[in-house]
This record gives structure tokens, sequence and C-alpha cells, in this order.
């Protein structure tokens, strides 16, 4: 009987021993991971202990710091600035802005002191919680200090994490992505602006050019010849719009070289391979390019209008790029763009912007609308911002005898294939017997604009045949004054809107000559009574005929005692 008693103790030991030994090692394993959490996230303790935050809500950049004999003497601004948080980098901030933050953090570190315990004197609490006045008070920033833990921070062990993260990824994977999907409703509501979010995405009422322009997430595909505006999931509109980004609206045989983009609302979008600060502006530049009239009236003035608002702060994208082009204008990119021209046609990357313009806000034929355009901007602003782009010195003409023995002068724009004057020494004969400096210049595609312009902008009055020499009345320096002669045919009109009204427009003043049968080498060609000279108006059967039959195939014998009117004229105006 004793021996089944005693086997029965001997169980009830064994068993009480196994009990023991798993209380032990549960004991053991709570100890440890405690001792751990302590070490590594000492916020968690500290957040729970408190009662008022939990470790999800707890400051992801809460500094855990002790203060040191340095910090008795340390500067105040280094206290401060030790003090405030480090913030998360947006999405578009660029490579500045990281370097700046990293050299916030290695700020940071250098300001991580030993624990006070170990130097033999003890801060006051106000210090040690941050509270001593500084610029990190003044922004709600604490620092919170744990007797255990010193020369620690939460930002360390992270920065250590992220730079081996870093390190084992290729460079692609680093860049920053947003994909459609993946941001949440805060974020979306960052990006779309409450006034255009009601807004078609496109405006085609214009009769020269249709401008697309949005605000919020943007990506510009160039490869796929796309831009599309990233809706909410909850959103209903549905938009598609196809456009050639360059002011021609309705010529086909113009517009038949230029790239057609396609502008669209989606829900779907490729990942961000580039992002934008700046406002985007998406032009081509083809067309009529190349002919010194439609660069100005198809291109820069339009570009003007458009960009000038931003201040430099502007990226352009451009569509049927020629580079000789833009190297000719490099001037004028350089004062409305600060950043490098972007090929639309051969870039591969996605591009994310914030605001994007697709198209070129166009009026009438050079000419700004200022009812229409951004900021009113006028043609008088054009005219500053020309002179100003080209370092021109004279900003308006002097009245004649402010300078003492200072002739007027006189330029005429000369033409070699058509449109020529037949008796220019004849012409320079009479002008300088009325008491102007003559200069002749020819104007052409090659010209170099840099010593071109200067030339316009030191004389007082211009004068030419209607043609694209003219043009350079951007040039002229303010209250000069333009003269065209007009070429038979009926075509005042033509002549007028083309450099009539936008000389006007810019400050200038104008006249107009139109010659007469006997000035016009046309009789050469056809009998005193042809149709042509009794009804020009009946040869207007479309523009590319006028120009064949009055522009191309016509020169001028101007008539000097007909014309000296419009040059006395022109002194009595200069005398004003």
């Amino acid at each position: 009987m004793k021996a089944v008693e005693r086997a029965k103790l001997v169980r009830s030991l064994r068993q009480e021993s196994r009990r023991l030994r798993l209380l032990v090692l549960v004991i053991g394993f709570f100890l440890v991971t405690l001792t751990f959490v302590v070490l590594s996230k000492p916020d968690a303790l500290l957040f729970n202990l408190n009662g008022r935050l939990s470790v999800d809500e707890a400051p992801r950049s809460l500094l855990i710091r002790q203060a040191t004999d340095a910090d008795a003497t340390a500067d105040p601004a280094q206290r401060s600035a030790a003090a405030q948080d480090p913030k998360p980098l947006d999405d578009f901030e660029d490579a500045e802005a990281n370097a700046k933050a990293t050299t916030k953090d290695s700020e940071e570190r250098a300001h991580t002191v030993r624990d006070p315990q170990q130097s033999g004197k003890k801060e006051p609490e106000s210090r040690l919680l941050g509270s001593g006045g500084g610029e990190g008070e003044k922004k709600g920033h604490r620092k919170v200090t744990l007797p255990t833990v010193s020369n620690y921070t939460i930002r360390d062990a992270e920065d250590g994490d992220n730079a081996k993260q870093q390190d084992s990824r290729p460079e692609t994977e680093n860049k920053l992505e947003m994909v459609a999907g993946k941001s949440d409703g805060s974020q979306q509501q960052d990006w779309d602006d409450a006034e255009w979010g009601s807004k078609p995405l496109c405006d085609f009422s214009n009769f020269r050019a249709n401008v697309c322009e949005m605000r919020g997430n943007i990506r510009i595909h160039p490869n796929a010849s796309s831009v599309m505006y990233m809706e909410p999931a909850s959103s209903k509109r549905n938009e598609l719009w196809k456009l050639k980004p360059y002011p021609r609206k309705g010529d086909e045989l113009c517009l038949s070289k230029v790239t057609e983009l396609t502008v669209k609302s989606s829900k779907v979008a490729p990942e961000c391979t580039k992002y934008h600060n700046v406002p985007v502006v998406v032009f081509a530049l083809t067309g009529y390019t190349g002919n010194l009239f439609h660069d100005f009236t198809d291109a820069l003035v339009p570009l003007f209008t458009t960009a000038s608002e931003f201040n430099g702060e502007v990226q352009f994208l451009i569509t049927d790029m020629a580079i000789w082009w833009t190297r000719k204008y490099h001037v004028v990119f350089k004062k409305l763009s600060n950043y490098p021209l972007i090929d639309f046609n051969k870039d591969t990357d996605v591009h994310c912007v914030k605001h994007a313009i697709v198209g070129l806000h166009a009026y009438m034929e050079f000419t700004i609308d200022p009812s229409k355009a951004p900021h009113n901007y006028t043609m008088v602003d054009f005219n500053r911002f020309m002179r100003r782009t080209y370092e021109l010195p004279r900003e308006a003409v002097s009245a004649l005898g402010e300078i003492p023995k200072a002739k007027p002068r006189l330029l005429i724009i000369s033409r070699q294939r058509t449109r020529m004057f037949l008796n220019l020494p004849e012409i320079i004969a009479m002008a300088e017997g009325l008491g102007f400096e003559v200069v002749v210049e020819e104007a052409n595609v090659s010209s170099d604009l840099s010593q071109f312009s200067k030339v316009v902008n030191s004389v007082d009055v211009m004068m030419g045949v209607h043609g694209a020499g003219l043009t350079n009345c951007v040039f002229l320096p303010h209250n000069a004054t333009l003269i065209q002669i007009v070429p038979w045919g009926g075509i005042e009109g033509v002549c007028r809107i083309d450099f009539g009204d936008p000389a006007e427009q810019m400050g200038l003043r104008y006249k107009q000559y139109s010659i007469a049968v006997h000035e016009s080498s046309l009789t050469d060609q056809y009998p005193l009574d042809h149709e042509i000279f009794k009804n020009p108006l009946a040869f207007h059967k479309g523009f590319e005929f006028i120009k064949e039959t009055f522009m191309d195939k016509q020169n001028v014998r101007l008539d000097c005692n007909r014309f000296r009117p419009v040059l006395l004229q022109t002194l009595d105006l200069l005398n004003q």
C-alpha cells in the first residue's frame, strides 16, 4: 500500500515540476519581449503608459533624446533646430528637397546626446521636454526623454532600415510612383481643384485654336500621344477630345503635318516616371513656322499669351519640334521658361503634373485679345517683352529736336524675289531730301534676329511692301511709325489685319499706302483695260490664287511724288 502511495506522490511532483518549467518559460519569454520593446520601440511603452495616445496615434517623427552639459551652452537656434520634426517629402518635391531633408536628419543626429546621468548634472524638466521657449515649442513640437535610453532616435532606426532597402532595390524602383487606385481619398482631394472639377477639359469654341486646360492629377504620355486627367472612382466624367495643338484651326493643309493628341478623363493610367512641380504647356512647332510672320502669329505671340503669366516657372513639351527653329528663338524660350525644352515626339517618360495646358491661346492674326487673354495681356506687353528679351536699348522714340543734330532714321525693308522696290535708289534719294537718315535692310528666314532687332530698334520709321519682313515691327520702340505699302489687287483689308491692327495695338503709329495701277509691275504683264485692273476683286478666288496673282508675281515702282506726302505726315508725327 505504501508503495502505491509513493508512486502517486512521485507522479504528482513530476506534474508540478513540468508546470513550473512551463511558467518559467512563459515569464522568460515575456521579459525578453518587454526588454526588446523598451530598447527598440520606447515610444510604444511611453504612450501606453500615459493613457492618451495609442502607438498608432503617436507622432511618427517623435525623437527620443537626452540632454547633456553641451546643451547648456548650445546656441538657441541649434536647440530649436533639434526640436523640429523632420517632415515627409511630398511626391512632387525635387532632388533639392531630398538633399535638404538628408542634411536635416544629419543635424538632428548631431544634436542627439548622452544620458544626463552620465554627465553628473541634471537638466531642468522644462529643457528635457522641449519647453524652454525655443522655436520648437512655438510650433507645438516636444522632446520626450526616457532615462533608460540614450543617444537614440526613432528616425535613426527608420533611416537605417530605409537605407538597406534602397541599396537592395534597382534605381528605377526607387523612383516615386503614383498609380491610379493606390492613392487614398484625401490625396485625390488634394489633386482635384474645386474650381476646375466641373469644367470641361477642353474649349473648342475659339475659331482659331482649340485649347485644353486642366488642374488636378494629370498624366502626359508622349508615346501614346495622350494626356489623361485622372478621376476619382466615384466620378462620372467621361470625356475624350482630339486636337492638334497648333493655332490654325480649320486649315487642313497646315494641320496635316501636326501630331494629333488625345485628351481624356480616366481612372486608370500608366505609372509616373517624371514629376513636375510647375505647369506644363504642350504645343506644336510645325505647320507654317519658318515664315517670319507665322513664327510670330502662330507660335511666339500665342506662346507669350499662354505662358508669360508663370514668370518662367513653366515646362514646355513641344510636338513636331524643329531644332533649328528652337535655336533661332532660344532667347525667347529662355525668357519664358526656366527649364529645358522637351521634345514630345522623342520622349518616353510618363509626366505627372498638377496643371497642364494643351494648345496655345490665339486670337486674330498677330494680335492679343485683352478681354480673353490671361491677365488681360495686350500687344503693348508683347512689344515690351520682345524689346527686353533681345535687350534693346530704346523704349520709345524721341521727338525731333530733343537730340541736337540727330536726323530721324528710316528703315526700308527690301525684298529680293517678289514685291521688290524697282526704283529703290529714287526712293532713298527722296527720303534723304526730306531729312531722313535712310537704312536699307533685307529680312529673311536666315536673318540673325539678335543683330537685326537692334537695327530695327534704332530707327524711328520702318516701311516696306506687304510681307513677312514687316513682322520686325515688334522690335520698334514705342510711338515709332510703320508704313505698309499695299500692292495692287484689292487686298487692303488683309494687309490691315496682318500688320495695321497689330502695329496700332503695340503702341506704334501706322500708315498704309495703296499703290496705283501705274505703280504696279502687273502693267508689264496685262493691258491696262484688263479685268485685273478694272475689277481686281473678281480674282479673289481663295488665298492661294490671290497670293499667286497679286503677291508672287507683282513688284512695286513707287511714285515718289505720290508717296512724298506720307513721309511728310510721318515727320509731323515725330514732332509731336
